[in-house]
């Protein structure tokens, strides 16, 4: 099978795309609406996005059903075509709020279900295609483009549907929900045209991924040390990664005095330095091309360089608004991106390592443990905060507790990052003497 020209993996990317516009609209306008326009707990929402996270506990058993097929692009398609049913019900449940709540509630639970669902099967299979179609030399580069297309779809749906919805109106809701999730479908289908041999011309998946049953196949994954050790780091540095999302707007505002349009650009700096991180990594890797291979260590620096930033946001707690709390910010955000892409990188690297057998099960359960740490990491960051306010009464050091033991997360992950590189040397090594010993065996017949 060739691999992807630079314009293949933008085309993927559009997926990716398309994928975050319909996630953003759920999680973010639709949380909104809800809790402002229709003066709803804020639980409610959140209750529905931990809905669309705990779904992802399927992945592992979409990525199996792409494993026995044998296609990747027929999960693709129908996963974005659930994907944005989903959204584009969300609207509807929504607006039905406005007039029957209970209807409503029981609209959006069946919607982001399907939200869940959508985002699992699709970004399973958009994975493990990219990354069976990437050669090695442009695996980062191929996860800063991916990603930041994301980003681009979070970016350009929020501006746009901020600015169509006003004056708000329930139907104007569900008007544009419709028009992102077909513009979604669009771009899915000229992103995956072509993307992978038609089905006259694939190879036929090996024989035990068509027999093997679901279970065998995730025990088959979990037993490779290597898989599992990498599930365990994506867990816990993912759960570092994301705990600080939802307390870091109020740390700046309880903290150091920021009102809440200050707060708001606090989170487009760290943005604006996850983009950054993540474009280092490529762009270095052109620079220096020895560099390039090394996603291992580019995820070990990111996760350390992380810890120190996280650190850093401790003592700005204790110090106080003569910190330079946004270029602290900004350099946590720059650290992230690295240690974000180099992850994503080492994803793509490892998910065929084992041979052609199993991706769509291996990527499946690393996409599992991603979601888990993202649904828990911003429930227990808020909840670590609340605890650390009412234990130690002084906000400024809530804060700096939660940030140091996010801190201390991310030295834990760098650690299980080595041990995850150190399973693969090992394993490595010793398919190398098993395949020393079959070709003597050889010899010795002849």
């Amino acid at each position: 099978m060739t691999t992807l020209s630079w314009l293949g993996i933008v085309r993927l990317g559009l997926v990716q795309t398309g994928l975050g516009a319909v996630v953003v609209l759920t999680t973010s306008t639709l949380n909104r609406v809800m809790v402002v326009e229709l003066a709803l707990p804020a639980i409610l929402p959140g209750a529905l996005v931990a809905i669309h996270y705990a779904l992802q506990a399927f992945r592992p058993a979409w990525g199996h059903g792409s494993d026995i097929g044998g296609r990747r692009t027929p999960w693709i398609v129908g996963g974005m075509t659930v994907l944005s049913a989903g959204g584009f019900l969300a609207a509807i449940a929504t607006a039905t709020m406005t007039s029957h709540v209970a209807l409503g509630i029981a609209l959006a639970v069946a919607a982001f279900c399907l939200i869940g669902a959508g985002v699992g099967a699709a970004g399973t299979s958009l994975l493990v295609l990219l990354a069976k179609r990437t050669n090695d030399a442009r695996r980062a580069a191929a996860a800063t483009i991916v990603w930041v297309m994301m980003i681009a779809g979070f970016i350009v749906t929020t501006a746009c549907a901020g600015h169509l919805l006003d004056p708000f109106s329930p139907s104007r809701l569900v008007m544009i929900s419709g028009c992102v999730s077909l513009a979604a479908m669009v771009l899915t289908v000229i992103g995956v045209w072509g993307a992978e041999p038609s089905g006259a011309t694939v190879a036929a998946p090996p024989a035990q991924n068509r027999s093997a049953s679901f279970r065998t196949a995730l025990l088959q994954v979990w037993r490779e040390q290597q898989a599992r050790r990498f599930a365990l780091f994506v867990f816990v540095s993912m759960l570092a990664y994301s705990a600080q999302d939802l307390i870091l707007e109020p740390f700046a505002g309880v903290v150091f005095g920021f009102s809440p349009g200050a707060t708001t650009k606090l989170s487009g700096i760290q943005h604006a330095g996850t983009l950054l991180g993540m474009a280092m990594v490529p762009l270095i890797g052109a620079l220096y091309p020895r560099s390039r291979g090394n996603l291992q260590n580019w995820t070990i620096a990111g996760c350390a360089a992380s810890a120190l930033a996280l650190a850093a946001l401790a003592a700005a707690s204790m110090v106080g608004p003569s910190w330079p709390l946004r270029e602290t910010v900004f350099l946590l955000g720059l650290t992230n991106g690295v240690y974000a892409v180099a992850a994503i990188g080492s994803m793509l690297a490892l998910v065929s390592r084992q041979g052609e057998k199993r991706e769509g099960v291996r990527m499946g359960l690393w996409g599992a443990a991603q979601a888990f740490a993202f649904g828990i990491g911003g429930f227990l960051g808020t909840l670590a905060s609340d605890a650390a306010h009412a234990v130690l009464k002084a906000p400024a050091v809530a804060y700096a507790s939660v940030f140091a033991v996010e801190a201390g997360l991310f030295v834990v992950a760098a650690g299980m990052a080595i041990w995850v590189h150190r399973a693969g040397a090992s394993q490595y090594a010793d398919h190398a003497v098993f395949d020393d010993a079959k070709a003597a065996i050889a010899g010795g017949a002849r």
